[in-house]
Formats: structure tokens, sequence, C-alpha cells
């Protein structure tokens, strides 16, 4: 397949290290891209439930076709999440074509652009409330297994698949975005402080739309997740996009995946990397 040029892809909660992600479906994507930046908004890998026993040969690919994308003159841009927040005391790192960053300003086509994953404007991930999150977190991935097995019986007798991953995120998402008002908050600041757009993540809701208040107006965008909606935001032509991963595209596509010779998570890697999300 031939790369489509985009001058920026943006992806988040991919959570890979889990399993509701859709790793080969990320890098059938990435494959099939070729920006002149990528940035990945928060919550790539899943520090929250890391373990040395699931982190697949697929999940491993993604992260080895960012770095070739890299090493090809992609500039990648990694944004920290509230699931890989373990990596935000190293923030602003630069090496090369890569930068580590909590947030992110860039001039876009002439429009400032604020870039961040989301979860500052999120209370159920702060203080006492973040127990509960993590433990939501696990309940979240016992139920995508449950859903795989669903879904396998589903097929057995014709009948088609079923989200009861997607249905429960769908209600969690609209009782956070009631008590948080999380997009108002993200785009009335973005107003306030003269930005064009205001990019987010973290609440697995791709979205696009303008916020207009008394103070101004903002382009409100939302990369969405792969883990159930398999969305990405895309620039090119002058504006945004929301692309929506499609299967039927990819199913001449044959993604050769290597498998890894040795298992470089030791115990106390797993343990550090465990003690570091606590």
């Amino acid at each position: 397949m031939e790369r489509r040029p985009l001058d920026v892809a943006i992806l988040s909660d991919l959570h890979l290290g889990t399993y509701g992600a859709k790793a080969k479906e990320v890098l059938n994507y990435l494959k099939s891209i070729a920006p002149q930046m990528l940035i990945l908004n928060g919550d790539v890998i899943d520090a929250w439930q890391f373990s040395k026993h699931y982190f697949p040969a697929s999940h491993m690919a993604v992260v080895k076709e960012v770095l070739c994308m890299m090493a090809k003159g992609t500039r990648v841009i990694y944004i920290t999440g509230n699931h890989d927040e373990i990596m935000r005391r190293y923030s602003d790192i630069e090496l090369g074509n890569f930068q580590l960053t909590d947030k992110l300003v860039i001039e876009i086509n002439s429009k400032m652009t604020w870039i961040f994953h989301g979860d500052v404007f999120d209370n159920t991930t702060k203080g006492a409330a973040k127990f509960w999150a993590k433990l939501g977190s696990s309940g979240y991935g016992f139920l995508i297994l449950l859903n795989r097995a669903i879904n396998t019986l589903m097929k057995c007798i014709g009948r088609e698949r079923v989200s009861l991953s997607k249905s429960v995120m769908a209600g969690v998402n609209k009782a956070v975005t009631r008590i948080n008002d999380f997009e108002m908050t993200a785009a009335e600041i973005a107003i306030e402080k003269k930005y064009d757009y205001v990019i987010c993540g973290h609440i697995h809701q791709p979205q696009k739309r303008m916020v207009e208040t008394d103070l101004g107006k903002v382009m409100y965008l939302n990369s969405g997740d792969w883990v159930e909606h398999m969305t990405s935001l895309e620039f090119y032509q002058n504006d945004w996009h929301i692309y929506t991963y499609d299967e039927k595209q990819f199913e001449n596509s044959k993604v050769e995946i290597e498998k890894p010779i040795l298992n470089v998570v030791t115990d106390e890697v797993n343990f550090y990397v465990q003690s570091l999300a606590i």
C-alpha cells in the first residue's frame, strides 16, 4: 500500500500493553501514512496495567514502526497522558526528531494550535479518585476480554458483533463530561489564550466542532482512541480531518510482525515501572 502524505497525524489512547489495544490496526495505519509530523497525544503505553507477561510482538511492532518513521525524517512528538504519566518526570527532552513534552503549542498553517492529552481537566484522575480510576481501568480490560469471548460466540451463530466496552465507555464519558465539563473547559481556556485550535485525547470520543463564547471562538478537536473507535486526526489540504480506520481497506495488506528473540522485560524492570505508576 502506498503511503498517504500528510502534514500532521495525531493519535492518542493506544493503550499498548493492554488486551484492548488494537495494535495490528495501529500498525496498518502507521504503515499507510507518511506524515511530516506524528504527534502521540498521551496514553500510548499503558503503565497503569503494565505487565511483563503481556506485551505482544504486535505491540512492540508499533513502537518499532514509530522509530522507523522517525529515522526516515518524521518529527515525532510524544505528549504524556495519565496512563503514561511516569514519563512526565522526563518531559521537555529532545533527541533528534523526537520530543517528549506534557503539552504543545505550535503554529500550523498560520493558526496557533494548543495540543495536550486532557487529563488535567479530569477530576477522576486526581487525588483519591485516582485509585478508583485505576481500578476502573483494570475492570475495563476484563470487559474487553469478555467482549471478545461474546463476539466469538456471535460469529459462530452468524450474528453481528456487539461492543459492551463501547457502551460502558460512552456512559462513563457522558458522566465525566457533565461533571467536569471537559470540552468547554478546554475550549474556554483556549479562547482566553487566543488559540485557534485546541486538540485533546483522553475521553475516547473523536470530535471536531467549533466552540463559541462571548469572548470568541475556537475549533475543538479530539483524536478519539485505538481501543474502540480507532480514529486519528489528520491535517492536510489546509484543514483538520477525523480519520476512522476501515479494516476493508487493509484486507490485502499483510503486515509481518517479527517475534522478539529475547524477553527483555525482567522482574526488576516490571517492578520498577509499576512502582513509578503508583
